[in-house]
């Protein structure tokens, strides 16, 4: 777990930019909030939520959404983003990774954020230069672009900062490119 306490962690600078970053799951959803203040970016959370496989589903979608609604209120993000669901195998998997994805909308939603889906490939090429990295290659770029001593663990949770470093990256360039094609 890498968290700030929410005590000791100063209020952002007026620049900066927060991002939620979401790897959803049901057993296991990766969050991470990163700070953006021009090209510099920091950590300031990185986990995941567990749920008891052996839990009802409603009560596992209730803890996905009160944590990461608690997470809302503490680190204040003003911009979110998430892991598309991709295609899977398994027909119940997606169905219950769907359902978690569509509870932390909901969590988002309600604490007035939008939500910015990018596909796995984004995500890599985004991080790594790369969009066929694999997870060491992924966790490494996670580790050096946040200055960290060590990559996350597991990797629900590197996989979310990549998820948010990806968002910061993106939406960056797509401001400047607006502003370029307007001048």
């Amino acid at each position: 777990m890498w968290q700030m306490e929410k005590d000791r962690m100063p209020p952002p600078p007026s620049d900066a930019r927060i991002a939620l970053g979401i790897d959803p799951g049901t057993a296991i959803v990766g969050y991470s909030v990163v700070m953006a203040r021009g090209s510099e970016l920091s950590m300031l959370a990185c986990d995941v939520i567990t749920t008891p496989a052996k839990m009802p589903l409603a009560q596992r979608l209730q803890i996905i959404y009160e944590s990461l609604s608690k997470l809302i209120v503490t680190y204040k993000p003003q911009e979110a983003a998430m892991e598309e669901l991709f295609f899977a195998k398994n027909a119940r998997t997606a169905m219950t990774v769907g359902q978690a994805r569509g509870v932390a909308m909901l969590a988002l939603a309600n604490g007035g954020l939008s939500v910015a889906e990018y596909t796995p490939k984004q995500i890599k090429q985004a991080v790594t230069g790369y969009g066929g990295a694999d997870k060491n290659q992924v966790g490494e770029m996670v580790r050096i672009l946040l200055k960290l001593t060590a990559i996350p663990k597991p990797d629900d949770a590197a996989d979310a900062a990549a998820v948010a470093i990806c968002h910061l990256n993106t939406a960056t360039y797509a401001a400047n490119l607006l502003r370029y094609n307007r001048s």
